[in-house]
């Protein structure tokens, strides 16, 4: 039902991620941080892993959710959907691995552990200067993710993603933007993670209740990372991701190409709320109008103020620090 995720042909050393930006696709770079210290300690052990990550552990809190054995390591809502399956706490990167070693050597059913989005700067500062990532600048952050089996629902981000798994198995199962229809998404402003999340189970289709999520799979790409492995996600695909070991790690980077610019970015998931607001309840009729508009405006490809003098274009045009600023404000103040 699913086909696989591209894949880079040519040697990782040769990846260029202008390339994969360009092409606006996912692709899987297989080996793009094999020589990663982790990762080689990875590929010996898991005991070998940890106690490598443990050397880089300066002992910050992170967050950790904590899921019971009856959830099957997803992270979603409670029954109900008025709250969340998992317990909220912080511990040290090293404390929740000596847990993960635990559960592992228990018998039957066990809780799902999930060390969240750590920015490794924070808690593995030795990491950076031995694990580089030289098609992104400095500037871009990696963030921590480590766990049992646990299962992350399909859901989007804003940015551009490349993950990369140190530790374990992962299986991203992708889908275009376009599927949001068949994946049965959840609340946008009250979600587990931040992120709005599927309330289907790709995994385990249940066609009864959600026969639109068949259409879905059909369009699905699926790919599993081993310890070196990277995948990159275009913003606004949404991906399921499943981690298929006892002990988990990945390293993601997120970033806007217009931060690298030195540009600040607005926050498109709020002018989607905004949006909500502002045209949801309105008739049909106005709110094709509104989308006639906002296609002019924002989404078109053609210039909307190439009849305007340069220097008259206003929020049209291109926007200074300064600019951007004011308009900001002018939001803020309504308008």
């Amino acid at each position: 039902m699913s086909a696989p995720i591209a894949e880079f042909a040519n040697d990782p050393r040769d990846f260029a991620l202008a390339d994969a930006l360009a092409a606006g696709e996912p692709l899987v770079i297989r080996g793009l941080c094999r020589d990663w210290p982790l990762v080689q300690a990875a590929k010996r052990s898991f005991g070998e892993f940890a106690q490598a990550v443990a050397a880089l552990d300066n002992g910050a809190p992170v967050d950790v959710l904590r899921m019971p054995p009856e959830a099957e390591g997803v992270v979603g809502y409670n029954a109900a959907l008025d709250g969340f399956n998992y317990q909220h706490f912080k511990v040290g990167v090293t404390e929740a691995l000596q847990r993960l070693a635990a559960y592992s050597r228990t018998n039957g059913a066990v809780p799902g552990l999930a060390l969240q989005s750590a920015l490794v700067s924070e808690c593995l500062p030795g990491f950076l200067a031995t694990h580089p990532m030289p098609c992104l600048p400095v500037s871009v952050q990696p963030r921590l993710w480590a766990g049992n089996r646990v299962t992350t629902p399909a859901h989007f981000d804003a940015s551009h993603n490349l993950a990369v798994v140190a530790c374990g198995r992962r299986r991203f199962t992708l889908f275009p933007t376009h599927q949001v229809a068949n994946l049965y998404i959840g609340p946008l402003d009250f979600a587990p993670t931040g992120a709005a999340i599927t309330l289907a189970r790709p995994d385990q289709p249940d066609f009864e209740r959600h026969p639109r999520l068949r259409e879905a799979l059909a369009n699905a790409l699926v790919a599993e990372l081993e310890p070196g492995d990277a995948l990159y996600m275009p913003p606004l695909w949404w991906h399921q991701v499943e981690s298929l070991e006892p002990l988990n790690a990945l390293v993601n980077y997120w970033w806007m190409p217009a931060q690298l610019e030195g540009r600040a970015t607005a926050p498109a998931l709020g002018a989607l709320l905004h949006a909500r607001l502002a045209f949801a309840a309105l008739p049909a009729k106005q709110r094709q109008a509104w989308r006639t508009l906002f296609d002019h405006y924002v989404f078109g490809d053609a210039d909307p103020a190439a009849h305007i003098p340069e220097s008259k274009r206003g929020v049209l045009g291109e926007l200074d620090p300064e600019a951007r600023a004011a308009l900001r404000e002018r939001i803020r103040s309504g308008l």
